[in-house]
C-alpha cells in the first residue's frame, strides 16, 4: 500500500478548489505544495517511529483519534476548518496539534522548502499544513483500520507501510524534502536520509523498533 498515492488521490478538483482559495493561490500551485506537505508529513511520521514508544504513541492516537471518517466529505471538511478555532476542534481535525507532534520546530524548515518548490509564500504555506495534516492522519488511521485481517495492522505492519510508502515517496522525488526532517531528527545528513535503500536511515528506524522487542 503507497500512502502517498492515496494522499495525493484526495486532491480532487473540489478539494484542490477550496484549498485554494482558502490561501488565495492557483490550484497548480496548490497540489503542488499540498504533495510536498504530505510528503513532509509521511517522513516526519517515520522518524516518530523509530522506536517502540512512538511507533505505539502514533497506533494510539490512530485509534483514538482518526479512524478515517473525515475523508467522506473532505470539501466540507477543509471549509470547516476555516471556521473554527484549532483548540475548539476535535483532535481529528486538530491540524496544528497534529503537526507539532509529528514536525516539532522544524514547521517553519520544512515550509520554507515547501514555499521554494511551489512557488508559494511561507504564509500560505504555514496555511496550508494544519489543514493537510488531519488528512494525512485520516488516510494512515483507515489504512492501518482496514489492513491487517479485519483486526487492523499491528506494530510492525503499521510501520512498514509508513516506511514502505516514504521510501516509494523519496524514488518520486520527494527525497530531499523528506531528508531534510528524517536527517535533522535523527541527526544524520540529508544526503544519508534521501536514500531508498533498505540501510541507512530506515535501518537505523526499523533496528531501533524491532531490536528492542
Amino acid at each position: 500500500m503507497n500512502l502517498m498515492e492515496i494522499l495525493q488521490s484526495q486532491l480532487s478538483d473540489d478539494v484542490l478548489g477550496q484549498l485554494s482559495q482558502q490561501i488565495g493561490a492557483e490550484k497548480a500551485q496548490t497540489a503542488t505544495a499540498a504533495n510536498d506537505i504530505f510528503a513532509t508529513l509521511l517522513g516526519g511520521m517515520a522518524s516518530n517511529a523509530n522506536s517502540v514508544n512512538g511507533l505505539q504513541s502514533l497506533a494510539s492516537a490512530l485509534d483514538r483519534d482518526h479512524d478515517g471518517s473525515i475523508l467522506d466529505d473532505l470539501v466540507g471538511m477543509v471549509g470547516n476548518m476555516s471556521q473554527s478555532a484549532d483548540n475548539a476542534a476535535p483532535k481529528a481535525l486538530n491540524g496544528a496539534g497534529i503537526l507539532g507532534h509529528i514536525l516539532g520546530d522544524r514547521q517553519e524548515v520544512a515550509a520554507q522548502q515547501i514555499s521554494q518548490n511551489s512557488g508559494l509564500n511561507i504564509n500560505q504555506i504555514m496555511k496550508l499544513m494544519p489543514i493537510l495534516a488531519p488528512i494525512v492522519m485520516g488516510v494512515l488511521g483507515r489504512a492501518k483500520n482496514s489492513s491487517g485481517g479485519g483486526g487492523g495492522l499491528d506494530l510492525g505492519g503499521l510501520a512498514n507501510i509508513l516506511l514502505g510508502s516514504v521510501q516509494n515517496a523519496q524514488s518520486s522525488g520527494y527525497g530531499d524534502l523528506i531528508g531534510s526532517v528524517l536527517g535533522g531528527v535523527l541527526g544524520g545528513n540529508q544526503q544519508q536520509a534521501a536514500q531508498p535503500q533498505g540501510g541507512g536511515l530506515f535501518g537505523q528506524i526499523l533496528g531501533g523498533l524491532f531490536g528492542k522487542k
